[in-house]
């Protein structure tokens, strides 16, 4: 059983790989079967369909199968979920690797259309000129309209040096940018020190985030750090594990995050014991754009009192998926469960509320949170 998860957006779709940790009680509840007459009917269908139909040369029971796995997909009616054929699925095994080819844009739905979260630093999309909050519209001259994250992924990926055409509605002004693909690397950290605030931002919870956190924290007392500012706007998310490692340079023996899945049962994560630890006054910044894990950060922090919280209202994504292996190098990718702050808040379609709102952004907001702790 594959037990790849996501607390991330975009495929473009971050996905997360979680060790077989959470108890084999927990998969069993995710795998209750159909009952008999559910099953018999499904089976009755494709009989009747394939053995009875008068052109029988017409049916591909392949694409008789997709079609009857993309209608139950369709019936859930969810962004998040999604059927994914060879190409999608591939596309999918691609992130598990934490590299792939592509544009360097993170995306996600708000209101129902594919926008664009996160543009990572001198990536094909950067260069292009794409921003957090276009809408994508078409790719390639495919119409965006219906279409999951999952299914967006195939279409935005492919092969390393080919071109990819997309245009996107920006304030209602429709722009159309041409990109050659290139090998793509979420980046992760970046430090400075800004007099004596140390401003940490982390672009994403890729893999190595935390490990490269590690020296940082480890540096702040020889850098003369008497503050910090963690920077998470257009934080798409990344690995639970590393958004637990990260939480616990900042927090001790504490819940970081809980999960609920479809029957009601809860599961706990809490801080792990790390290389370094800092107990220095922080401000959180975070934007509408800040999605997933770096919100399940943001909420740990903001509810055990460690860190304020400032800026905009959070992406509002809160949700599990897992990755279903199924034949034919094909899958289903599933939400399975939510994810909840320690203080029990759901995240989804909601986010998280700054105990500073502010409409201040780039450097401006900065500049506010460095004036912060400078009376604090």
């Amino acid at each position: 059983m594959s037990t790849r998860w996501k607390i991330a957006l975009g495929s473009v779709l971050a996905v997360v790989l979680i060790a077989f940790s959470f108890g084999a009680g927990y998969f069993t509840a995710l795998l209750a079967p159909a009952s008999g007459d559910e099953l018999d009917r499904l089976v009755d269908a494709w009989d009747t369909i394939t053995g009875r139909y008068v052109e029988p040369d017409k049916i591909d029971r392949n694409a008789l199968a997709e079609a009857a796995i993309q209608g139950m997909m369709d019936y859930l009616n969810d962004p998040y979920s999604a059927y994914l054929d060879a190409a999608g699925y591939a596309a999918m095994q691609d992130d598990f690797e934490g590299t792939y080819s592509g544009i360097g844009a993170e995306m996600g739905l708000r209101d129902g259309r594919l926008v664009v979260i996160a543009v990572y630093p001198d990536s094909p999309a950067a260069r292009a000129g794409m921003q957090a909050g276009d809408r994508i519209a078409t790719v390639n001259g495919t119409s965006t309209e219906g279409l999951t994250l999952a299914e967006l992924g195939p279409l935005v990926r492919g092969e390393l040096g080919t071109q990819v055409s997309i245009t996107i509605d920006r304030g209602g002004a429709a722009l159309s940018f041409t990109m050659t693909r290139e090998t793509i690397t979420p980046p992760s950290v970046r430090f400075e020190m800004l007099g004596t605030v140390a401003h940490i931002e982390i672009f994403s919870f890729n893999q190595h985030a935390d490990e490269d956190l590690l020296p940082i924290i480890q540096g702040l007392s020889s850098n003369g750090a008497a503050s910090i500012i963690l920077d998470l706007r257009g934080n798409p998310g990344g690995l639970v594990t590393t958004v637990v490692n990260t939480a616990s340079y900042f927090l001790r023996d504490s819940v970081v995050l809980t999960i609920r899945d479809s029957g009601g049962a809860t599961t706990t994560h809490r801080t792990v014991t790390q290389g370094a630890f800092t107990d220095l006054p922080m401000v959180v910044l975070v934007d509408g754009f800040s999605a997933s894990g770096s919100e399940v950060l943001a909420g740990a922090l903001q509810d055990h009192g460690r860190a304020v919280v400032a800026g905009a209202q959070t992406f509002g994504k809160g949700s599990v998926n897992q990755l279903f292996p199924l034949p034919g190098d094909t899958g289903i990718y599933l939400t399975i469960a939510r994810w909840l702050t320690p203080d029990g808040h759901l995240i989804e379609g909601v986010g998280i509320t700054p105990d500073y709102p502010l409409e201040l952004t780039g450097g401006g907001l900065l500049d506010w949170a460095v004036d912060y702790l400078s009376v604090g």
